[in-house]
């Protein structure tokens, strides 16, 4: 267990250095954006570019991974969406709820945790993260945020239109598009560019963390109590939960294989508390308290419920 506290102990500390940093005013709650714009629309793309355009195709796509991952977060959806049609006062409530529930921070906590368990394969990880969390679930959340409003004006259509619009122009989706033209066309980074890549992507472990601690100071803690604990504790047991039993159903049938490494990570990466514009999202329908709340209690909460995971696993 003292080997498990060793990788689990190091991140949640340079999360509390961030959370500490901004209480001191060390930094300013708004500076944490900006830092988190860095990471997300440098330091990450720069690592996924390197990490898919360094390796062939095949080692890039795993089919099990892929395979095991949407059907554990599809049936997370189902599952939370069923729960929270009982549990919450409203559709709008319902389908953040769903939100944080099954869309996993592969990119803040995830990836520097990978990186410590794996480090051969966490940029290979993250890329398919990325790629199944921007093609399904966040748009899939989205749109079932946007279809509780009951706004006339809406139709699915038009939701699949802006969705897939607004997830083709992030920079994490460029860069990893980027990188599987360039695998495919069988081409390799010259030296300076690959240690361009590799210097720019040094910086997204640690800098990730230290905006998720930082990002905490200040959030508003009034709100569905209730609601958050239930939100909170499907992220952390009930997704990576059915995603374990996915991969055991999927690969006692033989209909996929998957190496011990990447089936340690796939449970993993639902094991993740949510992502890290959850509040914001939330906040532009009027539910940030609850949110905010499940944030906080996930996210502190996950050094206890990672460690465990690591134990059971590694």
């Amino acid at each position: 267990m003292l080997s498990i506290l060793g990788i689990v102990f190091p991140l949640f500390a340079v999360i509390a250095v961030g959370y500490g940093a901004v209480r001191a005013g060390w930094f300013k709650p708004s500076d944490m954006p900006v830092l988190g714009r860095f990471v997300m629309q440098l330091a990450l793309p720069a690592l996924l570019f390197h990490a898919v355009a360094s390796r062939d195709l095949h080692e890039v796509i795993d089919t099990g991974y892929i395979t095991i991952l949407l059907v554990g977060g599809l049936l997370t959806v189902v599952v939370t969406f069923g729960w929270f049609s009982l549990t919450a006062s409203d559709k709008r409530r319902r389908a953040i709820a769903v939100m944080g529930s099954v869309c996993p921070n592969s990119s803040f906590v995830g990836y520097p945790l990978m990186l410590m368990v794996f480090p051969d394969l966490a940029g290979v990880i993250l890329a398919q993260n990325v790629l199944i969390e921007n093609i399904l679930f966040i748009p899939l959340t989205l749109i079932l945020v946007d279809l509780a409003e009951d706004r006339p004006d809406l139709s699915l259509p038009k939701l699949l239109v802006t969705v897939i619009w607004g997830f083709l122009k992030r920079p994490m989706v460029i860069a990893l598009l980027a990188g599987l033209v360039f695998s495919m066309a069988g081409l390799h980074l010259p030296g300076p560019a690959d240690r361009f890549f590799t210097l720019l992507a040094g910086a997204a472990s640690a800098v990730a963390l230290v905006v998720i601690g930082g990002s905490l100071v200040g959030l508003p803690l009034t709100g569905n109590r209730a609601m958050a604990v239930q939100i909170a504790a499907a992220k952390l047991l009930v997704h990576p939960a059915l995603v374990a039993l996915s991969a055991a159903l999927l690969i006692g049938a033989g209909v996929v294989s998957l190496s011990p490494d990447m089936h340690t990570s796939v449970i993993l990466t639902a094991a993740m508390p949510m992502f890290a514009i959850y509040t914001v999202l939330a906040q532009e329908r009027g539910l940030g308290g609850a949110a905010s709340l499940a944030l906080l209690a996930g996210t502190s909460s996950a050094f206890f419920t990672l460690s465990i995971f690591l134990w059971l696993l590694t």
